[in-house]
Formats: C-alpha cells, structure tokens, sequence
C-alpha cells in the first residue's frame, strides 16, 4: 500500500481490518474525493480491491490528485472507481452517490478558519447544508455507517491539554461552527433515525496532495513550497503556537477502523485523530530546514519572517487519542518526522524546479 506500509508494522486491528477488505468487497462513498484527504482514501481503498464512487465539485479538489491515484492503483483497481462529478448542496447528487451503498467517508467541506471568516455564508452552504444532504441521503439509502470528517477546531477557547472529546469550548470561527454543528447533526439522526455515525476531529492532518498554493493552503505543504521555491516562510505570531500534526496514512487508517468496528460502544461517537503530541511553529521550521537544507544549499541561511497572529487559530493544540485507540484499536503508524519524510518525497517531486542543478544534482 505504498506510503501507509512503508515498513513499519500495522497494528494488529487495523491490520485485521485491512485482510477483511483484501477478502471481502464493498461500496464505499467518498465525498470530496478528489481533495487531499478524500484521493489518499480512495487509493487506499481501491488497493484493498473495494468498489468506490467518488462525489467532487473541483472547487477545492484536484482533477491531478485522481490522475496521480489512477498512477498509482493500476488499470484493473480504477475500473472500480466512479467518479460524480456534482455538488454535495444538490440533494439528487447526494442520493445518486448514496445508492446501494455500504459506507460514506465524508470528506467535502470548505476548509481553513481564515476561509470561513472572509466568505462565512459559504462555509455554511457547504459544510452544514452539504453535510446534511450527505447524511440524509446515506439514511434514505439504508447505508451500514457514515464516517465523517469532524475538526480539531471543534475545541475552540478550551484551555485544557490534551484535547478531550467530552470538553470543548466556544468556537473562535465559522469553520470551527460548521463543524460542532455537523457532529450535532450526526447525534440527532442516530438518535431519531437509529443511524450509525462516526467523526473523526482531524488535527492539522498533512501529506501528498495537500495544495501548497493559494491564500488558505495549510502550513506545511506552503512552508515545504516556499523553502523550495526561495520564497519566505511567514510565521504567524511569536511562532510559539503549537499543533498536533497527523500524517494522512493516521487519517486513513481512522476512516477503515470506524467504518468496519464492530462494537456497538464505539459508533455514533466522535474520535480524535491525531498524535498526541505538540510541536511548535518554530519546532516545525527547523524540522523542515533540517530535511531540506542538504538537498536546497540556498536554504543554509534562510530565516522565517514573522507577522500577526491570524484571527480566529487556536493557540496550542494537542489530542488525547486514548478514547480512538480503546474503542476503534488507532495506533499512528507515521510520527511527524516519519510523516514529513514521506510528505517530501511528493513535494520534492512537484515542486523541484531546477534546483537539483543548483544543488549539483
């Protein structure tokens, strides 16, 4: 399975997991398959040999990261892949997706705190209107289980460290909003409808695919880009803000292991997906520094700028990840150092543009 193996042992239920899927076949149902979350579970999947339909507007999603897992499965595993390319805001778009179903990994949503502030109404069209006729779609459909993308933003101006599920604090944006609503959503429809839903509260999840460009790229993939590209890196605030940074193999793994557990206490629950662990902005800076400078001698004198803290982040964030681990058997595979040598390897090959010349390479 390429990056989520990559030498290190699954754990014993997530490999268990995995030999069910290599055994038996399902369909599952990604939204925002073509984003960058959404295209490493449909590789995975589809090299589990499952059937899957993909559901992309390409507002945020990239028809290259499909190309790239086309690539990357083969021929035979992409027959098993349907694309529809539509609109998680048009219910019939939902329902076609929905049909027969087994599984729904919602994944579409418009990312980035900063984005839902500057455009709000948006955010909540997408996130809260989409999410519900994904959800009530998967209910008319009679679907097993809905797996949903939560966030870590969910936690707001709650002090505690690190992060419980029971405890959150008031949102510091619309995002952080639209996603406290979502999992309010998922408990009624359980509750109502006798649906089985799960959330995963992603923390600062990275990887390949993830768009380094544009005003709402996340901070590794736009700092990797920037060292890269001789642009500078910009830290917002002190750089003493601190993050829980989770590979994106965890991020799949969490999806396969709360699509397939089988213990009636772990479902309609939300999870924390990350690693329990806190690495500050500046910490992240010389990590990258440190696995780029070899490679980009221009790197060996760089230093990061420093601008204003950027309204509505968080100041640390850091998961307890007891509860995913108790009830679904989430073990990370990929720390951060592991994750970011296998997150440059794929920005090195997208970004590389004539510095192995510089280098002498």
């Amino acid at each position: 399975m390429g990056d989520y193996e990559n030498g290190t042992p699954a754990t014993s239920v997530y490999q268990s997991a995995r030999e069910h899927l290599e055994q038996e076949q399902y369909r599952w149902v990604v939204t925002g398959v073509a984003g960058f979350i959404g295209s490493n579970l449909l590789q995975a999947l589809l090299e589990l040999g499952q059937r899957v339909v993909g559901v992309d507007n390409f507002l945020t999603g990239c028809r290259h990261n499909l190309e790239q897992v086309r690539e990357q499965v083969g021929p035979a595993a992409w027959r098993c892949f349907e694309l529809i390319e539509g609109d998680i805001r048009d219910p019939a778009v939902c329902r076609r997706a929905c049909e027969r179903a087994d599984f729904v990994l919602h994944q579409a949503a418009l990312g980035s705190v900063a984005r839902s502030i500057d455009d709000p109404l948006l955010t909540n069209d997408v996130n809260i209107g989409g999410f519900l006729n994904v959800l009530e779609a998967a209910r008319l459909a009679g679907v097993r289980r809905m797996v949903y993308a939560a966030s870590s933003a969910t936690y707001g101006d709650h002090p505690a460290l690190p992060k419980q599920e029971e405890h959150i604090g008031n949102a510091l944006s619309p995002y952080a909003v639209t996603k406290h609503v979502n999992e309010l959503y998922a408990g009624v429809y359980a509750r109502c409808f006798g649906m089985q839903t799960i959330g995963l509260r992603y923390f600062n999840v990275f990887g390949p695919r993830q768009d380094p460009c544009g005003a709402y790229a996340a901070v590794i993939p736009r700092w990797i880009s920037a060292m890269i590209e001789q642009r500078p890196v910009v830290i917002n605030g002190d750089g003493e803000s601190s993050r829980d940074f989770c590979y994106v193999a965890n991020a799949v793994q969490a999806n396969l292991l709360a699509a397939l557990v089988d213990n009636p206490a772990a479902v309609n629950q939300v999870y924390n997906v990350a690693l329990n662990a806190r690495t500050s902005l500046n910490e992240l800076y010389l990590i990258l520094h440190g696995l780029l400078v070899e490679r980009y001698p221009h790197l060996r004198d760089d230093q990061p700028r420093y601008g204003e803290f950027r309204a509505g982040d968080v100041r640390h964030s850091q998961a307890d990840i007891s509860k995913a681990a108790d009830l679904l058997g989430y073990v990370p595979t990929h720390d951060l150092q592991r994750g970011l040598q296998q997150a440059l390897r794929w920005y090195v090959g997208q970004l590389d543009v004539g510095a192995r010349v510089e280098s002498g390479g």
